[in-house]
């Protein structure tokens, strides 16, 4: 599964709904802060990687913030994906 697959998982289990799209802004889906913390915590739980809320404002779509887990994995830093 692509990571992209896996981070809009997430998403979508976390706002409760399934049809999220991967150009889909985290703020205009109505994402607050409890939502950004609990998807913090499934990054860390299921894909082994931490991600800043800096990061998750710059990268407010799945599509962004998947590609910057990817940079963290290119870049070495551990991951369990």
């Amino acid at each position: 599964m692509m990571i992209a697959d896996r981070v809009r998982a997430i998403w979508c289990r976390e706002f409760q709904r399934d049809d999220i799209s991967v150009d889909d802004d985290f703020f205009t889906l109505g994402g607050q802060s409890l939502i950004m913390v609990r998807i913090q915590g499934a990054f860390i739980e299921e894909l082994g990687v931490e991600v800043t809320m800096d990061q998750m404002f710059l990268n407010p779509t799945v599509t962004s913030i998947s590609a910057y887990i990817e940079s963290l994995a290119a870049s070495g830093q551990k991951t369990t994906w």
